[in-house]
């Protein structure tokens, strides 16, 4: 089977999924307005499905790879109520893939999933940067109401529930356990998906000794945090992503008369969620590149 790609559908459909994706439409208000939008004998439904996640199709790298050592791990809450979880993967010394500096500590990388919590797909994002040689880890925002419920519609009615201060106080807290890892080299850097790349620049405006923060299509901090953020950013943009590309002007304004060192790449042609291989909304190209970026990044951000 051929897989399907942007170009297999009409943009406005692909807005329509997008609202959806991000709470400003329901399944139900999709349904209705997408039907303008499918080829001939194709119904609204048929279009959702063929949108949605397909983890098993994109997944890269196996939960049980022998190169890595993964595992779930709980940490306490910063407001010292309850526990939160996460996703640590680590190269694994035994498959020979280990290559630290002469303290024997590897970098470690913050993944900071979309608005469906821990997925199997950010899992393989963790992955992925574990076998590039980081210690990766994915914490479930989702935790504290019970975990990534294994349904991506599930999983966005949860994420409502949420209440953001204490989430953005808990990725803080993931961070800081990551800085303390004792085999972790004490340099931090975090990559974020959409949501997750709102989450990879608010940590930029709150964590002083943040080495190094991607984000991927993310919401904007505020311009009055900007002149907190020490950090040396790379900021990935999709260019067929109005929503999030109405605030980057006013982001880059803020990080000039800042003097942050930055640096901002809007690939062409592309929709939001273009690294997502598990839709069609991915694009292999500019993913490709995004990636390469994005490690080599950390490669010099982080490994010294």
């Amino acid at each position: 089977m051929t897989r399907k790609t942007t170009r297999d559908f009409h943009p406005e459909a692909l807005k329509l999924f997008d609202q959806y994706v991000h709470g400003q439409l329901s399944r139900r208000g999709f349904l209705q307005q997408a039907g303008r939008f499918t080829a001939a004998g194709v119904s609204a439904e048929a279009l959702l499905l063929s949108l949605t996640p397909n983890f098993a199709e994109a997944q890269q790298v196996a939960p049980d790879d022998k190169r890595l050592s993964a595992s779930y791990v709980e940490y306490p809450s910063p407001d010292g109520y309850g526990k939160l979880r996460g996703y640590l993967v680590k190269p694994a010394v035994a498959g020979g893939v280990k290559t630290a500096n002469a303290k024997g500590k590897l970098p470690t990388v913050l993944v900071a999933h979309e608005n469906r919590g821990l997925n199997p797909h950010i899992e393989d994002i963790a992955r992925r940067i574990a076998l590039a040689n980081f210690i990766a880890f994915a914490p479930d925002a989702l935790f504290p109401l019970g975990g990534y419920p294994g349904d991506e519609d599930k999983a966005r009615e949860l994420f409502t529930k949420l209440e953001q201060p204490k989430t953005r106080a808990d990725f803080i807290a993931a961070a800081r356990q990551l800085k303390a890892l004792p085999d972790g080299n004490g340099k931090v850097g975090v990559v974020g998906f959409c949501y997750g790349g709102g989450v990879a620049n608010y940590l930029a405006t709150q964590l002083p000794d943040l080495a190094a923060a991607v984000p991927f299509y993310g919401a904007q901090p505020p311009a009055d945090t900007v002149a907190a953020i020490k950090a040396p950013l790379l900021l990935q943009y999709a260019e067929q992503d109005e929503r999030i590309n109405a605030g980057w002007p006013a982001y880059e304004t803020a990080l000039k008369a800042a003097k942050v060192n930055y640096q901002a790449f809007i690939y062409p042609g592309v929709q939001h969620g273009f690294n997502n291989d598990t839709t069609p909304r991915y694009d292999a190209a500019a993913a490709k590149l995004a990636w390469e970026r994005t490690i080599g990044f950390f490669e010099t951000q982080l490994r010294a």
